[in-house]
This record gives C-alpha cells, structure tokens and sequence, in this order.
C-alpha cells in the first residue's frame, strides 16, 4: 500500500538569482491577477524613482491613437506627405537622405506635428521616434501608436531620452504579448510608468543629453569622413580627379551608340555613366584597365544549412564596406566565402555595398563573391576599395535593371571596367585604407561607450540604484 512520505526528501534546491536572470520561479496565486506570461511577471519592475511616477496617458492632451492603415506608395510630389513607417526610424530617428514613400490613400487626420511621439507597437516593439522634421507634411502608419504631449507637464524630448533607458527597455519586454509578433497595445502604452521631475529639471537633463547625442554624432561624422575621403584620395593616387555631378535627366545620343552598344535603356547612355567610361579608356595610356572577370572568379558555393558568421544586406554599411551590427539569418541557400574574398551588392547598387572579408563565413545570394585571380598583380584591399569609388559607383547605378528590387545583371557586373595601377600604388592605397578604418573604428568605440555612459547618467538622475 502506498503512502506519502512523513521525513524530507528534496530532489532539487533552488539558490538565489538576479530576477532577470531566473529561469524558474515561483508567483503566489494572488499574484496572477492579470498576466499569466512567465516573462512578464520575470521582468516586470516599478522603479525606484527620486521623482513621482506617472503614467504615460496622464501627459497627454489629446487621446493616443493608432495610425492610418494606407499602402505605401513612391512620391511623385514633393508636396505629398511622407508616409513615417516602422522601417523609417532607428535609434538615432531617421538617417539623412532617407527617401520617404507616401500613402495611398492619404487622410490628414493622421498628420505629425513637431513634438509628436510615436511608439511601434508590433515588429521592432516600442522603438520610439520623435517627429521634429516639419519642412514637410508627414503623417504615420498603422504600426504605430501617436502620442501628443501636455507640454506644460512635460518636455516630449524628456519622455523620448526616458525610452533610451535600460528600464524603459525591460518594462517593453516585460510587457509585449509572447506571439509570432510580439506587440503592446494603446491601453498599455499608456500604463507605461514614466519618473515625472519639475520642468526645471526636465529640460537640465534634456539639454544634457542633447549635447551628449551631438557628440555621438560629431564623431560618426568625422569616422564617416575619414572613410568618405578614401574615394578622392584613390582617384588622385591613380591619377583621376573625383567625377562630375551630373543632374541632368535629358541628354542625346547617337544611333552608331546605340549600335555599338546593342542597348535600349535610357539611363546606360546617363552622362555620368559615359563620362566615367571616356575618363577609364583616356587613362588606359598608361595604366591597366580591364574588365572585372579578367581579374576575379565568381564564386558560387553554395549551403543551405550555414553555421555562424553569416551576412546579410543589411550587415554592410554603405559606401564603406564596415559591418553595422545587424544580425541576419540565414533562411535558404547562401554563398560561402574566404579570407580576402570580395562580396559584391547585387541588389540596389546605388547602396554600394562592398566588403572585402576578414574571415571565412557565409553569405547572402544577393552577394557576388568575388575571388581574385592573381594576388601576386591585384591586392584585396585595393579592390574592394576602387569597387567603392565614385568611379565604378557611376557605372552600376546607370545599368541597374527592375523597379521594385532593382538590380545588376551577371554580364553587367562581370564587364565593370576596373582600373588596376602597379602594386607599390596598389600597397600605399591599402595601407591608407587602413589606417583610416582604424582611426574611424576608434572614433565610433568611443562614440557608443560616451553615448552608453549619458544613458546611464539619465537614468541615474531619475532612480533610485541606477547607475549615474
């Protein structure tokens, strides 16, 4: 007959652990009065503040509210309203030179006003962005959630520093439904809770963080210039200035072009794109130019189970060729490729994506990999750099193909006309390159670890226990 032991026998001891690091934990019943999602009641926190804790729906002056749910469509007037979507903002807002889509159809309801809020509700969850841009007419998307701020209670530049917070970040996690899509709805958005000091204060700390964003951005700036100036820097060294603008949109040719040519679109006749091919045949005198494929093989290894050290699109920066941070993951076949391999942008080239490899990895088919030939004749460094120029940039972006994924064809991109110098030529354009990517990798460490510590000094500001 069986029977309940009376002496203890524990199969299992539970120590003592960070909340957030806890993978098991126990809750009294009275507790699950509204969640039963274990990562919410594992990371749901209120703050320990200097100041009253408010809600954000008690700062507002006019009821949050989702956005239009339009498709987006290209503008044809700059006069038509900028459709501001999730994809459109990151962390430091929306990055200059952004080409904005409008909405079709377009209801002014939804229209910004500087000072607005948004806060993504689905997707990239409760990534904010504050609308301050009004040169344009701007209205925003479904995804989002608008709030429009009181601001004889608040400064909306206060409230946008707060969602920089580690503890603005945990009650997002906290709060967002476990689902194919995380999401946090109005109602919630509006229970986030928020240290609330005078205004006096309010705007010490924002003018703080203000100067502290600026100089992040300061030193980007000048790591972007550094990189930036490699261009001009190759182009002299081979002994080509930097190309002309051009702007225009008609031009003329001759039918013996065409002829020679045996094409059809406009744009491969721009006069940037020939301008840039007359300059390569009028230095050909006295340096080697040559196709592409006479110099690199196309490599096309292909996996469909990559291990780590995968890159997508979005892992290389434009026009450098750095890594961004971005992490991608692999969902069908990819390239493989080597140390010293080139991965060429096939898609949108006016991105001009260009990375010359550090390491073996895997990588997206939207990549060439190009593998040099001879290296004892052409180096990796000098050719990922000259496949960044403004000069081989003047020829891709004139022979893309598609409007919605534009594209380089395989024959295009194989018959690119590469300028190749000598290698003591090739060697001082390396080194340079270099020594530039070293100074503009220091300068961004030291920019993200400034901009940490600001975070940290806010938030100090504000709780309790945080570090200042």
């Amino acid at each position: 007959m069986g029977r309940v032991p009376e002496e203890s026998s524990a199969f299992f001891r539970v120590s003592p652990a960070e909340i957030t690091n806890a993978k098991t934990f126990a809750l009294k019943r009275g507790q699950l009065t509204t969640r039963i999602d274990p990562n919410y009641h594992a990371l749901i926190e209120i703050p320990n503040s200097y100041f009253p804790l408010v809600c954000l729906g008690s700062l507002v002056r006019s009821e949050p509210s989702y956005g239009i749910a339009s498709r987006a469509v290209a503008r044809t007037d700059q006069n038509q309203p900028r459709y501001i979507r999730i994809t459109d903002f990151g962390e430091d807002g929306i990055e200059d030179g952004h080409e904005f889509v409008t909405a079709d159809p377009i209801d002014l309801d939804y229209e910004l006003s500087a000072g607005d809020l948004l806060f993504a509700r689905t997707g990239s969850v409760g990534k904010t962005y504050l609308h301050e841009d009004t040169s344009e007419s701007a209205i925003f998307a479904g995804y989002c959630i608008r709030f429009r701020f009181d601001e004889s209670k608040v400064d909306p530049r206060f409230v946008y520093w707060w969602t920089k917070t580690v503890s603005y970040s945990n009650w997002v996690k906290a709060i967002q439904r476990p689902a194919v899509q995380a999401n946090i709805n109005k109602e919630e958005f509006k229970n986030c809770p928020i240290p609330l000091p005078s205004m006096k204060e309010q705007k010490k700390l924002v003018s703080a963080m203000d100067n502290a964003r600026n100089k992040q951005k300061a030193k980007h700036a000048e790591a972007d210039s550094l990189l930036g100036g490699i261009d001009d820097f190759v182009l002299k060294t081979i002994g080509l200035g930097t190309p002309r603008e051009e702007s225009r949109r008609v031009f003329s040719i001759s039918h013996s072009q065409l002829s020679y040519e045996h094409r059809l679109n406009s744009d491969y006749y721009h006069p940037q794109h020939i301008s840039s091919l007359r300059r390569l045949d009028a230095i050909s005198e006295h340096l080697w130019v040559t196709d592409l494929e006479s110099i690199v093989s196309f490599e096309r290894d292909q996996i469909k189970m990559p291990g780590g050290n995968y890159l997508g699109l979005a892992g290389v920066e434009s026009h450098t060729g750095e890594l961004t941070g971005s992490i991608d993951i692999s969902s069908g076949t990819c390239f493989t490729y080597k140390t010293d391999d080139i991965l060429f942008s096939r898609l949108r080239p006016y991105l001009n994506k260009v990375r010359l490899a550090d390491m073996n990895g895997y990588c997206s088919t939207e990549f060439h990999v190009l593998r040099i030939k001879d290296k004892g004749r052409l180096l990796p460094g000098y050719l990922a750099t000259i496949l960044r120029s403004k000069l081989i940039l003047a020829q891709t972006i004139h022979m893309m193909t598609g409007n919605t994924h534009p594209r380089l064809t395989d024959a295009d991109v194989k018959h690119l006309k590469i300028p190749v110098p000598d290698l003591e030529t090739q060697k001082i354009i390396t080194i340079e390159t270099l020594q530039r990517r070293s100074i503009a990798c220091d300068l961004r460490i030291n920019a993200e670890i400034s901009w940490t510590n600001a975070i940290l000094w806010f938030e100090g500001q504000l709780l309790k226990g945080a570090k200042a």
